[in-house]
């Protein structure tokens, strides 16, 4: 067995999802209706399928994983993890690092941990059609493909900014059969609103999250996927922290911190919460959001209960938020575009459970250059995130002498956002600080809760 490459076998791909709410010190807090009161299911069923409401107010702690789905997820998984000695040599660190890699799905990220099951209980009761919204593409290509192994028709939202930036994302969508439009767009009245108030609007995940639900929610024949913050989809996502957890076993060692990148949080959700169950167990392990610091709602936002979109379609979820209708910058990594977080990743962080660190785009990219000439894998622009605020670790290593192991999720590939690595090689990219008065703006139209 390498040291280098850690394996594993398809005996070793879960059997079930972890759900961290067993593990919580205090109950998740519930979604809310404008009026105050929690959401009830029959409201969320207008949307989602039964299966997916279960799983996401379940408070067990294993949720098994249905078996069609591991038979999908034997094409990529489990994803290999590595010892990253070329990086440590690079750096002059004498900390250990290692990272998993999900880039090695069929499209290209761990986005199709979930697309895949989110396909399966749609169909499951009867869904043939479904709306979602994507960022940098990650996600559309994901649900793509997994509603063509289930035979479902789906249209996706992108947010436009990325739909111009990424082409060759939108061209796998529409390999495996989707609709793609460019969001926000004239066909629905979210969309029409925003371009009203500005004909540029470059779009959001916000937006586009709108644009999805309101399609989905006026036809009956129409479920809606979300791709990252809700409880089912970073419950799906766990597959990764498992595995991983299997793979440190495997060489004797263990993680002194995990990183992953934030923007919704299910791929920070789906690589830290099977660890944070050993912490609770009295394990010492730091868990570390990475987000970009031009839109940093865990840094900098406020903890309070908003909607996930910028229209109010969805219910209020308390989570750190920059202002529902807050318009982050064009940034090139187009997933992390959103005002807020997953409310179990927001709870977990109001409670110090976990940590965050907000990096700025150059130093991402940068990043993500030093890895690919070391590790000869090229970062998405999301993915560098984590490269960056991993690397910055080792080197305080490096200045202190401390031997710590660290580990990062490798997200998924950048061969599709290669025009924004030419962008950085050319010096086009600049650094978006925090823009706090345009935030302290958005943040004064929160919804008021009734008593």
């Amino acid at each position: 067995m390498s040291d280098i490459k850690i394996l594993l076998n398809e005996s070793d791909i879960p059997t079930h999802w972890y759900n961290v709410v067993a593990d919580m010190p205090k109950p998740p807090l519930p979604p809310l209706a404008p009026d105050g009161n929690p959401v009830t299911p029959e409201q969320m069923l207008a949307i989602f399928p039964g299966p997916l409401l279960e799983q996401e107010m379940s408070g067990e702690r294993w949720i098994p994983i249905p078996e069609p789905v591991r038979e999908i997820y034997k094409q990529w998984r489990p994803t290999p993890m590595f010892r990253a000695r070329r990086l440590e040599q690079m750096l002059g660190t004498p900390a250990k690092i290692y990272y998993k890699y999900e880039g090695v799905s069929p499209a290209g990220s761990h986005k199709v941990n979930t697309s895949v099951p989110q396909a399966f209980f749609n169909k499951m009761v009867g869904i043939n059609r479904l709306t979602t919204e994507t960022g940098a593409g990650q996600w559309g290509s994901s649900m793509s493909m997994a509603g063509q192994m289930f035979g479902i028709e789906v249209r996706v939202y992108m947010v436009k900014v990325s739909y111009n930036q990424k082409p060759f994302r939108r061209s796998m969508m529409h390999t495996w059969g989707a609709e793609v439009f460019a969001s926000p767009t004239d066909m629905t009245n979210a969309g029409r609103a925003a371009l009203a108030a500005d004909p540029n609007n470059p779009g959001s995940l916000g937006l586009a999250i709108s644009e999805a639900v309101e399609e989905a929610a006026s036809r009956k024949d129409t479920n809606y996927c979300l791709g990252s913050v809700l409880n089912h989809v970073c419950l799906h996502q766990t597959v990764i922290g498992l595995e991983a957890k299997k793979q440190f076993e495997k060489v004797g060692d263990y993680p002194d911190m995990v990183f992953a990148c934030c923007g919704g949080g299910s791929n920070f959700a789906g690589t830290a919460f099977p660890f944070l169950a050993d912490k609770a167990a009295g394990k010492k392990v730091r868990l570390v959001a990475a987000e970009p610091t031009s839109c940093p709602s865990l840094t900098k936002g406020v903890y309070a209960y908003d909607f996930g979109d910028v229209s109010g379609y969805t219910p209020l979820m308390k989570m750190y938020t920059l202002g529902h209708d807050f318009m982050p910058p064009s940034i090139h990594a187009g997933g992390l575009r959103y005002h807020g977080d997953s409310p179990l990743v927001c709870q977990l962080y109001n409670e110090g459970l976990i940590e965050a660190v907000a990096v700025p785009q150059i130093a991402t990219f940068e990043a993500g250059v030093q890895f690919a000439r070391a590790e000869g894998i090229i970062p998405a622009p999301e993915s560098c995130h984590a490269v960056r605020a991993c690397i910055d670790e080792a080197l305080r290593c490096k200045a202190s002498g401390e031997a710590k192991t660290l580990f990062f999720n490798l997200s998924g590939h950048g061969h599709f956002d290669m025009a924004s690595y030419d962008k950085y090689f050319a010096g086009e990219l600049v650094d978006y600080d925090y823009p706090e008065e345009a935030v302290k703006e958005a943040l004064k139209r929160l919804p008021k809760i009734a008593a």
